[in-house]
């Protein structure tokens, strides 16, 4: 404690001396001129010069500061504040969306208007309002990205018609996907915790120039909280603390962050811990989705019960801990080090819409869970500035990942459960450059390396005697998958108005599966199966702004996905009486893709659409197949159909988008969002279905307001419909995830939400955030989702900023 007032007295000395800051653009850092600066009462007020300084001696220390412009949106900060962010004040642009700095698409800081791809981003602030309960539905929140939900623990996200091991994530600028990204619904990006992240950028559209494999439909770019170093050079101590309540899981989340500065070092903690409980639906929407009874085992013999309350989705619950600690060390202005190292961990999770399948006369399944999902990543970064020679900026990144994740079940009445676990270590290593070739032109280059190993397991274990003996892993225990590769992006910018960029990447990838182990259980007519493909990806785009009010963009790329493990060499029920099994046959599936934009920036009002078309070539998609001349095989007990995956379809994406911001005044303005998606995909036998990751219509409407203590957000989500005819093949196979329409066919409803939320700062460094989600308490599923979303959902959090 003593401690603390020694250092609480040197920030004070401190702050009394700097009494000069500046008002600067957050998009560009330019100063700002002539803002109106000025205290509640207005009793005391300035105006900043033209290179945006200006003295804030005349405001005492805990009281508000008003930053006023007539193109930069209203703030207010205490002096103490202002002290402790190094003396700078960003205003943000009200027309901020043209101007807003982007590193997704070169991993490099760049102009976002001068990117011909669309990129969309998340702030810290748009997070901390939204108040997203996983990373999965930070990226809903968005209004662009669509996500799918199999349980509780989960969230798939789906970009422009395409969704799992077709995206790329990556955090920190750290490739997540690994070997073993399915085609099927995928809940990684779970691990990630939505209350460490700093910033969030979503690429809509192909982007294996830079990010290589997987980067078909997007990427999403996770970057998480950074150190800040000491301004003044002596020990600052910062941080925020928060605890989260929401009625529809009965969840329970705390978080906390921590900051040490040093002059050179900085270093962060964050951890976070939430718990869940069993998800309650709406009242009002379709009987299909209720759950009526579940599976209980009592006195050791399974039985069905009935649900004491049909609107709780019985089991659900799980829970969440996330742990961050992050080093930066800046010797001088020329390099930076980075050190982080992230922990992710779950408990045991249900696995929801299997639970909910009946067989011939029970609910079909016992238990069916999968085990903690946990991820480990330890990351360097090292970046330093050039002489321009070779290079003006230069960063190393080198990491190391774990995966480890586990699938159990059990069939009602049986007394085996089957547990099949995998893991997967991940080597990556990086090295990106940047360089001023003229002043109206850059270059960006780079390599990379990745390997992964995985290691696979099965055993059936009796419940009655405890014995497990082995049975077949869901993928070639020791297998190994590597990539390779080199690329370059060229950006010109021959005057103002007018920004075009272009790149080509080369890709190796190498992969080595054996069988043996699993040719115990499975006549497979091969031992092994090794996979060595490159590809040649390329990009080319333009951004042409020829006034204040128009700007337009096109983009041309192809981009590809080479096959991994999971295609090779995975074997496993995808379905009720359906068996998966390995495949060596394979090669890339190419995607060939363009995109046109237009933005409109009137005085209030800003418009951006976006029209897209993909087509995808030998994609790798599931279908009949046999072993041995054989289309059915024994698995787990059950004669199954023979699939595999397969080079055997071409598939047309095309789509709109479209937003719109009105901006009433400083404090109140509207904005919506508007997504459509549409296309076909060849099956066996020639003919066209729809594809199965192309979500329904959907987006949302904001009305928002907001003053120097309080925002309020009034809003609504909704989707529109997929009839039976316009369901996937593979869809209609499950008719228990869907309503079923007057014919008594499988079909996702059209749904909507009314929510409203807000935030409001108590104290200085005190702020309390309240959501009212799904307000008339609707009952409904997004698409292809095997879990009932939440209900009427109160969501309050108190934050303490110290």
């Amino acid at each position: 404690m003593k401690n603390y007032w020694i250092w609480l007295l040197l920030v004070t000395i401190w702050s009394s001396k700097g009494q000069e800051i500046r008002v600067l653009n957050i998009v560009d850092e330019t100063p700002i001129a002539n803002v109106a600066v000025y205290n509640a009462d207005k009793s005391s007020s300035a105006t900043t010069d033209i290179f945006g300084r200006i003295d804030i001696s005349i405001f005492s220390e805990d009281e508000v500061i008003i930053f006023s412009h007539v193109s930069h949106q209203l703030v207010g900060y205490t002096r103490k504040k202002i002290l402790q962010n190094k003396g700078i004040v960003y205003l943000e642009p009200l027309t901020q969306v043209l101007d807003e700095i982007v590193v997704s698409a070169t991993k490099f800081e760049q102009k976002k208007r001068d990117v011909a791809q669309k990129v969309i981003g998340i702030r810290q602030g748009d997070i901390q309002l939204a108040n997203p309960q996983t990373a999965a539905d930070l990226l809903q929140s968005s209004g662009q990205v669509f996500v799918q939900k199999s349980q509780l623990g989960g969230g798939s996200p789906i970009i422009r018609g395409f969704s799992t091991n077709r995206l790329l994530l990556s955090v920190d600028g750290v490739r997540m996907n690994n070997a073993i990204f399915r085609g099927g619904n995928l809940q990684n990006v779970i691990a990630i915790d939505p209350l460490s992240i700093q910033n969030t950028e979503v690429i809509l559209g192909p982007g294996s120039v830079i990010y290589g494999s997987d980067a078909i439909g997007g990427a999403m770019n996770f970057f998480t909280l950074e150190p800040k170093t000491s301004q003044s050079g002596s020990l600052e101590f910062t941080g925020n603390g928060l605890v989260r309540y929401a009625t529809a899981s009965n969840e329970r989340t705390a978080h906390v962050d921590v900051n040490i500065g040093l002059r050179k070092w900085a270093f962060l903690t964050s951890t976070s811990f939430t718990d869940f409980g069993d998800l309650r639906m709406g009242r009002h929407g379709p009987e299909a989705y209720l759950r009526n009874e579940y599976v209980t085992t009592i006195n050791g013999q399974d039985t069905t019960v009935p649900n004491e309350d049909p609107l709780v989705q019985n089991p659900t619950g799980y829970n969440q801990f996330n742990f961050l600690q992050k080093a930066v060390f800046s010797p001088n202005d020329i390099w930076k080090y980075r050190f982080g190292l992230i922990y992710s961990t779950t408990s045991d999770y249900p696995r929801y819409d299997r639970l909910i399948r009946y067989g011939e006369e029970n609910l079909r399944s016992a238990e069916w869970f999968y085990g903690p999902q946990r991820w480990f990543m330890g990351n360097t970064k090292v970046e330093k500035k050039g002489d321009g020679s070779f290079y003006d900026n230069a960063k190393l990144t080198l990491a190391f990942q774990y995966f480890r994740e586990s699938r159990n079940d059990r069939d009602f009445d049986d007394d085996d459960l089957t547990s099949r676990k995998e893991a997967v270590d991940a080597y990556s290593a990086n090295l990106d450059f940047e360089k001023k070739v003229r002043t109206k032109s850059s270059l960006y280059y780079g390599m990379e390396y990745i390997l992964n190993r995985i290691r696979s397991t099965g055993d059936i274990i009796s419940r009655s005697t405890g014995v497990s003996r082995p049975t077949s892993t869901r993928y070639p225990n020791g297998a190994d998958w590597q990539s390779i590769a080199a690329y370059a992006s060229y950006k010109w910018k021959p005057s103002k108005e007018l920004a075009l960029q272009s790149g080509l990447r080369y890709n190796f990838i190498t992969s080595t599966s054996n069988f043996e182990a699993n040719n115990r259980f499975f006549n497979f007519p091969f031992a092994e199966a090794t996979i060595n493909t490159g590809a040649l990806t390329g990009t080319a785009g333009v951004s042409w702004s020829p006034n204040k009010t128009l700007q337009w963009k096109a983009h041309f790329s192809t981009a590809f996905r080479a096959p991994n493990i999971d295609d090779v060499g995975k074997i496993f029920d995808s379905e009720p009486g359906t068996v998966v099994v390995p495949n060596p046959n394979l090669s890339p599936e190419y995607a060939y893709s363009g995109e046109l934009g237009l933005l409109l920036n009137f005085d209030k009002l800003d418009i951006e659409m976006a029209t897209y078309y993909t087509f995808l070539d030998d994609a790798l998609i599931r279908d009949d197949f046999t072993i041995n001349g054989e289309s059915q095989i024994l698995y787990d007990g059950e004669i199954s159909n023979v699939q595999a995956i397969q080079n055997a379809a071409r598939a047309r994406i095309y789509g709109f988008e479209a937003g719109l911001k009105y901006t009433f005044s400083e404090q109140m303005r509207m904005t919506t969002k508007f997504s459509y998606v549409g296309g076909e995909e060849q099956q066996e036998d020639g003919t066209d279905a729809p594809p199965r990751h192309a979500a329904p219509i959907f987006g949302d409407a904001h009305f928002i307001w907001e003053n120097l203590r309080f925002k309020l957000d009034v809003f609504t989500n909704y989707n529109g419909e997929i009839s039976f005819n316009n369901l996937a093949p593979s869809e209609r196979n499950k008719a228990y995830l869907y309503a079923l329409d007057k014919n008594g066919n499988p079909f996702s409803p059209s749904w909507y939400t009314l929510n409203v939320r807000g935030r409001y700062n108590f104290f200085r460094d005190f702020e309390a955030t309240a959501s009212l989600e799904n307000i008339t308490d609707q009952r409904y599923r997004p698409y292809s989702s095997g879990i009932a979303a939440a209900g009427r959902n109160l969501i309050f959090a108190l934050r303490y900023n110290f």
